[in-house]
């Protein structure tokens, strides 16, 4: 069974609801209609429900809740609370009102107010329309001091990480951390490797030295994040600075690391920013035929997740039961 399987196959277990609020979108209403049926989730669908149906034409609906905002016994709920929720930034009742006609500014409300689990956006939106709603009303959740992203990758036919399933982390949101967050992100993406793969992360932060085989600025940032890291989780299996072939392969990792506990056996890779992590996903994508699912945030008190805009059906079901699991955590 693999990895989407798998996860599907949780989803199911303990069903969640997932708002889709981009229904304007033949691919967002498509997902909705494979997501209900398949039993992966229970979706919402943010908008007019006529214009929705007219959208979707011979796709079945019929499991599927449409919500209108400007129809909405909710919407006064979701504009007072927003409103109380921004009021230190000035926010009016007027203003409130309006941003509530915003359907992903809906969407996390709904999720906000307990009447969804988690949302996927991002078929027609930037990854910044995106995630600000989510950090303005939801936050973080208890105890992370950061947002970050990643990516689950399934490389066929590989002898490394977990059966060929890593985590890449970060690749989608924070541009050049400091050792600090990288030492945050390490932490997320040790977690989220529990919560999705199930198995014990094995962490490598990444550099182009090994233990000191380099020196410089860059190589000094994963070195403390390293150090951070171990003082937050000292039984967490992790170690830096390492390079991708000594994380990665054991004969190599036994000479250049051979006291470390993780080197040879990474499944958790670290990147130290997002040139570095951004770029390692697409050539694993792209070379080693590698199923890439994300980017997938961490750090949310509520999981709302990100597309590609050139997403398929497929992919946003897939996203949709990564959400699922990730609010049965919760």
């Amino acid at each position: 069974m693999s990895f989407l399987e798998k996860v599907i196959e949780r989803a199911k277990s303990d069903i969640k609801t997932i708002v889709l609020p981009e229904s304007t979108d033949l691919r967002v209403v498509k997902a909705a209609s494979m997501i209900s049926n398949q039993g992966v989730a229970n979706v919402v669908l943010v908008g007019d429900e006529a214009e929705i149906k007219k959208l979707a034409g011979d796709l079945d609906l019929s499991k599927v809740k449409i919500e209108n905002p400007h129809s909405s016994s909710n919407f006064e709920e979701y504009a007072q609370a927003f409103c109380e929720l921004r009021k230190s930034k000035g926010m009016t009742i007027e203003q409130a009102r309006e941003t509530m006609n915003n359907p992903l500014y809906y969407g996390v409300m709904m999720v906000k107010q307990g009447h969804a689990d988690g949302m996927v956006a991002g078929a027609i939106n930037s990854t910044g329309n995106t995630l600000r709603p989510a950090l303005q009303i939801l936050k973080t959740a208890p105890g992370t001091k950061l947002v970050s992203a990643f990516f689950v990758m399934v490389v066929p036919d590989c002898e490394y990480g977990h059966n060929g399933t890593f985590i890449y982390g970060d690749c989608g949101l924070v541009e050049n951390p400091d050792a600090e967050q990288l030492s945050e992100i390490a932490l997320a993406s040790a977690n989220s490797f529990k919560q999705l793969v199930q198995d014990e992360p094995q962490v490598a932060m990444l550099s182009y030295s090994t233990y000191g085989s380099a020196k410089s600025e860059l190589t000094e940032k994963v070195v403390k994040a390293t150090e951070l890291a171990k003082e937050k989780a000292p039984n967490l299996a992790l170690d830096g600075e390492l390079q991708a072939d000594a994380a990665l392969v054991q004969a190599i990792a036994k000479s250049k690391a051979p006291s470390s506990k993780v080197a040879g056996k990474a499944n958790v890779l670290i990147f130290p920013d997002l040139n570095c992590g951004n770029i390692a996903y697409k050539l694993t994508e792209r070379l080693a035929k590698a199923e890439a699912y994300g980017p997938i945030t961490q750090g949310i008190a509520k999981p709302v997740n990100d597309l590609s805009r050139g997403c398929s059906a497929e992919d946003i079901v897939g996203v949709a039961a990564i959400t699922a699991v990730q609010a049965q955590n919760i």
